[in-house]
């Protein structure tokens, strides 16, 4: 476990002044009385002085450089509005926010182990970490514990099913969501298309490819010509690729979330000639880290969909609140430079969006939390794009539940109303 993974412990008052964030939106806390009024005790991991948030998310492995992205982003922004004097909570107390951080290298088990050392070991809620199989591993315990398990880096479904997981939030739009948006983009072309699918072998998978399904049922001129699967402890899918590159399709949707294998997916389909356009998902999408050292600018368009600005942008580099962020990866993490991963980017969002709740939440109690989380609307988080919001008050819908397609320009991504 690292209890603090930066430069400088988030709790403590900084040396350097902190840049101010820029932050506009509504939340409607929970109205319970607070408890200087008669108000329930305080639960575990809050003081009147501080809040105390865990995040399990793989901090090394396969998926090391997304994992710490989902920890750095919130690091920075709360180091610096812990230097600034804090936040000051719906009680009207003013309070730092500790972040640990616990590595869970993608493993469930690992999670659950996690899970059990921050329940008992005075975390307040808990968050933000990166993955379904992980983050699934210690829901029900969560539920059994009535403890917050929220704006997880997961488009799974179930964490923002009110009545299956109560103590649950998603932040990252559902894969069903991001599979249609890729969908309705190829319906738009007006073009006939073959489809091939490779896909993991779970949820996340499943997901994807179910909402790129429901997209383009009734269009009989897109055809998928093959569709595989492969499993998360594979190490290579050599065997797949040159399979589905045996039909001819002139689109692969893959749907993969560990790194590695995209990289070498991209690498596989050129050796083999076979250059369609791919759909790749948002939290493996990377220009950076994972697209210029897999060779993406060889291929037609290499497409996926977004909600916020890459931090390697010009327009996001000299704005203040980009200014703000790339301070704070500085002072509070091991990120150096540009990071490669929008994670970085999200997790700062998830933050903000703890923000609200925090300054909304009448009691320090993890009840009135989810109250104040679950009543957020109209939220324009630093970073989103035009169009995209933070809204929790929609249950079966994450915390950010629209977004953009773009495509690859050979550096970044630029916004395309279809495909092609």
């Amino acid at each position: 476990m690292k209890t603090l993974k930066t430069k400088s412990a988030v709790g403590l008052v900084a040396t350097t002044a902190a840049v101010a964030l820029m932050l506009s939106g509504c939340a409607r806390g929970s109205e319970s009385p607070g408890p200087g009024d008669g108000g329930a005790a305080a639960s575990p991991g809050i003081t009147d002085t501080t809040l105390t948030f865990g995040i399990t998310t793989p901090l090394s492995g396969a998926s090391a450089g997304v994992g710490n992205c989902t920890a750095d982003g919130a690091l920075a922004y709360f180091g610096q509005k812990n230097a600034a004097g804090g936040i000051t909570f719906g009680d009207g107390k003013t309070r730092t926010v500790q972040i640990k951080t616990y590595d869970d290298q993608y493993d469930p088990q690992k999670a659950i182990t996690n899970f059990q050392q921050m329940a008992t070991g005075g975390v307040f809620a808990a968050g933000i970490g990166l993955g379904t199989p992980t983050n699934r591993a210690w829901r029900e315990a969560a539920i059994q514990r009535e403890f917050p398990q929220v704006l997880v880096t997961t488009g799974d479904q179930l964490f923002s099913d009110r009545d299956q997981s109560p103590w649950q939030l998603g932040l990252i739009p559902t894969y069903p969501q991001e599979g249609e948006a890729f969908g309705n983009a190829l319906v738009a072309s007006g073009q006939p298309h073959k489809v091939a699918i490779l896909s993991q072998n779970d949820d996340y998978g499943k997901g994807y490819v179910e909402g790129l399904k429901k997209a383009i049922a009734d269009h009989p001129d897109i055809q998928i010509v093959g569709e595989l699967t492969y499993e998360t402890t594979d190490t290579s899918v050599d065997a797949q690729l040159t399979e589905l590159a045996g039909t001819g399709a002139d689109v692969f949707f893959n749907a993969m979330s560990i790194t590695p294998l995209v990289i070498s997916s991209l690498q596989k389909a050129q050796q083999l000639n076979w250059k369609p356009s791919w759909f790749l998902p948002a939290n493996t999408s990377s220009a950076k880290a994972i697209l210029e050292p897999g060779g993406g600018a060889a291929f037609p368009g290499i497409y996926t969909v977004a909600f916020a600005e890459a931090a390697g942008s010009p327009a996001f580099q000299n704005s203040d609140a980009g200014k703000a962020f790339m301070a704070g990866l500085a002072e509070y993490t091991d990120q150096d430079g540009i990071p490669a991963f929008p994670q970085c980017v999200w997790s700062w969002i998830a933050a903000e969006t703890l923000t609200q709740a925090f300054e909304h939440m009448k009691q320090p109690t993890r009840e009135s939390f989810m109250a104040a989380l679950r009543d957020i609307s109209d939220f324009h988080a630093s970073f989103m794009l035009p169009g995209a919001a933070i809204d929790t008050t929609k249950d079966g819908v994450p915390a950010v539940s629209q977004v953009v397609v773009q495509k690859y320009n050979g550096t970044g991504y630029d916004t395309v109303q279809a495909f092609g």
